[in-house]
């Protein structure tokens, strides 16, 4: 984690954190891409869960998780991908990530989820479970790559499973 834990409270975005979501995403990653695959993916109805990190009243965390298909000889199977997820620089090693994606995860499995992937800091996402293991069978542009990773949030979720993921078409440019 690195610093020390600061309060925040884990609440869904509203429309009127769009904006303050926005500039958060431009800030954390020093360009607009991300901003811009936000508003993409909640304008073509593909945002599943956001959730935002407010800190004395001030939006200083978000993280979004949005449908995902793997494709199977059985068909789709639906699972989540979590990203992005962003903290302000100022604010960032204070915990606010984590609290971000263990709540995201929690929310995830209360509403019957069952599996989750990102592409992120292989050193970060294994503490709450993600494993590249989880992904051998699995196609996608980032096979076997450290940073591709899945969580079960139901266990055995994956087991026996074999399939390519088809990302969401917002994030066509950025594979």
């Amino acid at each position: 984690m690195g610093g020390d834990s600061v309060p925040v409270t884990i609440r869904h975005e509203t429309p009127g954190d769009h904006d303050a979501v926005r500039e958060l995403n431009r800030r954390a990653f020093g360009q607009d891409d991300e901003a811009a695959l936000i508003d993409r993916l909640r304008a073509e109805g593909y945002a599943r869960l956001s959730l935002v990190a407010v800190l004395d009243g001030r939006v200083v965390g978000h993280i979004l998780f949005s449908d995902l298909a793997i494709q199977t000889r059985d068909g789709p199977l639906p699972a989540l991908l979590l990203a992005p997820m962003a903290v302000l620089p100022e604010r960032q090693r204070q915990g606010i990530g984590s609290e971000l994606v263990r709540a995201g995860l929690r929310r995830g499995r209360e509403r019957g989820q069952r599996i989750v992937f990102v592409v992120g800091h292989p050193e970060f996402y294994p503490r709450f479970g993600f494993s590249h293991g989880l992904t051998r069978s699995i196609d996608s542009p980032f096979s076997g790559e450290e940073a591709f990773m899945a969580v079960e949030l139901e266990p055995g979720a994956m087991q026996g499973l074999r399939g390519r993921i088809e990302f969401p078409p917002p994030f066509g440019p950025l594979l």
